[in-house]
């Protein structure tokens, strides 16, 4: 069960772009795809730690600016031949607006798409 949270809206994401949303338990990379499906991955790279946000939207994969690697936004898991995997959270789209599922956080009430 998560507790879903606003976050903002669609239009506030750029096609093959990101934003940030500042939670408790740290930073989370919100996506969007040119088909304008939105994905939710902990915004640290599973191999060095680089901020997800910061890297390259292309399909439902998401390359991260440090060293290349290449993830798969539906699930967070490094393509091959790279091996690792980045936290995944849900997100839903409802009347143009974006929701975040959390696991026991206590309060997003002032959370908000930042710029990435």
């Amino acid at each position: 069960m998560y507790d879903w949270h606003e976050i903002g809206a669609l239009d506030d994401i750029p096609r093959l772009g990101s934003r940030v949303v500042h939670t408790p338990h740290g930073n989370v990379a919100v996506f969007r795809a040119a088909d304008d499906q939105v994905f939710a991955l902990r915004d640290r790279c599973p191999h060095k730690g680089g901020p997800l946000s910061q890297g390259i939207v292309h399909g439902h994969r998401i390359t991260c600016p440090l060293h290349n690697w290449v993830l798969e936004l539906e699930s967070g898991q490094a393509v091959a031949p790279d091996e690792g995997c980045a936290t995944r959270y849900p997100v839903r789209l409802d009347n143009g607006r974006l929701w975040l599922g959390l696991n026991n956080v206590v309060s997003l009430s002032t959370a908000t798409l930042a710029t990435a």
